[in-house]
């Protein structure tokens, strides 16, 4: 059983909702992310996405293409990426940590060292899920499958567009859980619409059986309760990274953890 997986199930069995917050490794510091991650999970976060930089990020609205492009030009690749999870868990063993990016990256790793050598440095440094955007199911279930003998989940992204198919596809290879973009367009545009997204999930259900977490759109305690009564999990990813560029170095930490605190006592409450 991964990492995410149990995390999920212990949450269930409390009664309690999972909240995932998003940050784009190496921003807004480079040397501090590591410390934000446990930041995070110091303030209540259950899992974490981290992003892996890339020019192209095509799902993503101007705030997290900004902080793609600010890593980017701190020289921050798939190798300080994974060097980031790897001093993360010198202090925790606990929190799961997925990366979520795109195809390019990860191919671009494993041309040059090797077929697979992406998801053995993954596993090494102690990432538990992969999130890749431009990763369809019908045509990555080997790669799903090589991921879960190494104790990792491939997530995949439902949005309101999804077929009854691609929630069919899905629902056979997924694992952890599913990310249902609740908007249409890219990440932090739009209003969220809780209403159409308690009449989504129902039917994603009839077809995935792992957890449905939901995010684009949540942006402060009040909207992540209100998804937290009909999701699994609660993801947060462009306010997160808002509040962090505002922040000096030494008070990046401390804004994450205050943040993940707050969002955390209204899913609780």
């Amino acid at each position: 059983m991964s990492r995410i997986t149990s995390t999920l199930a212990a949450l269930k069995a409390q009664g309690r909702k999972a909240l995932i917050p998003y940050v784009t490794a190496g921003d807004p510091f480079a040397d501090a992310t590591p410390q934000i991650l446990q930041a995070l999970a110091d303030g209540g976060a259950d899992i974490i996405e981290l992003g892996v930089p890339f020019s192209d990020p095509m799902a993503d609205g101007p705030v997290i293409q900004k902080a793609s492009e600010r890593a980017l030009a701190r020289g921050i690749g798939v190798p300080q990426v994974l060097g980031m999870v790897r001093a993360f868990r010198q202090t925790n063993q606990k929190t799961p940590v997925v990366l979520m990016g795109y195809a390019n990256p990860i191919e671009r790793y494993d041309g040059r060292h090797g077929p697979g050598a992406f998801i053995a440095a993954a596993r090494e440094a102690g990432v538990d899920g992969l999130l890749v955007v431009d990763y369809p199911p019908e045509e990555c279930e080997a790669f799903a499958a090589t991921l879960k003998q190494a104790d990792m989940d491939l997530i995949f992204l439902l949005a309101p567009t999804s077929t009854e198919q691609r929630m069919k596809d899905v629902g056979r290879i997924a694992g952890g859980y599913v990310y249902y973009v609740s908007l249409k367009g890219v990440t932090g545009a739009g209003h969220l619409d809780v209403g159409a997204v308690a009449e989504m999930i129902p039917r994603i259900r009839q077809h995935v059986s792992v957890p449905v977490g939901v995010g684009f759109g949540i942006r402060d305690a009040a909207s992540a309760r209100a998804v937290s009564e009909v999701a699994d999990a609660v993801v947060i990813g462009s306010r997160l990274i808002q509040i962090l560029e505002s922040e000096t170095r030494d008070n990046a930490p401390l804004a994450a953890r205050a943040f993940m605190a707050e969002i955390r006592a209204a899913l609780d409450a």
